[in-house]
Formats: structure tokens, C-alpha cells, sequence
């Protein structure tokens, strides 16, 4: 099947209507009908400002990026997208066509 991948990256300790960011945006997707997400906690990461944060012993909690990623159609991605535009959210995501499907060892 051809579709995209969507991908969000968010530092770990942001929230949104008092919820964490990755929690909120997976949510989010299970309800426009996105088949499935994920979120990993990076080890080390920098964004658009340039600071490097990585897990030390001293690292302050919610630092570290989360990647929020979803496989799923084109259509389901622009809509919500959209909604999140709508929502006025600062969020940097990636999206790019994907191949997917499940092998089978029949």
C-alpha cells in the first residue's frame, strides 16, 4: 500500500490542554481514524535553537525530543494536519511517501 509517514518531534515534557504533547497527538490521530502511532524518546537531540540536550545525570526532566510517528493515508494526515493548524499548535513534523504493508511467512 502506498500512503506517508507523519512524523512530529516535540520535547518530551511539553504539554497541551494539560496533557503531554506526545500523548495528546497520538490521541488525537486515534481519533480522525489513524490506524496506528508510535512515540520514541530520543537519547540525545538539538532543534531550531541550537541547544543539544542529552540524558545526563544533571539533564533536567522533559528535555529530551519525542518523535510522534504515524503511517498512515495521505487524506488522514492533511486532515489532521489541519486540525492542528486550526488548534494554532507550534509543532515541527516531517511528511514523506511511504510504502507499507505486512509480510506474511505463510
Amino acid at each position: 500500500m502506498r500512503g506517508v509517514s507523519l512524523q512530529f518531534f516535540v520535547p518530551e515534557g511539553e504539554k497541551h490542554d494539560g496533557e503531554l504533547m506526545y500523548e495528546w497527538l497520538l490521541e488525537k490521530a486515534k481519533k480522525f481514524g489513524v490506524p496506528g502511532g508510535s512515540a520514541f524518546r530520543a537519547v540525545a537531540g538539538y532543534g531550531r535553537h541550537g541547544v543539544l540536550h542529552e540524558q545526563t545525570f544533571f539533564e533536567l526532566a522533559g528535555e529530551l525530543p519525542v518523535e510522534v510517528i504515524f503511517i498512515t493515508s495521505n487524506d488522514l494526515a492533511e486532515k489532521l494536519l489541519a486540525q492542528l493548524r486550526s488548534e494554532g499548535l507550534n509543532l515541527f513534523y516531517a511528511k514523506t511517501e511511504a510504502e507499507f504493508g505486512i509480510l506474511s511467512g505463510n
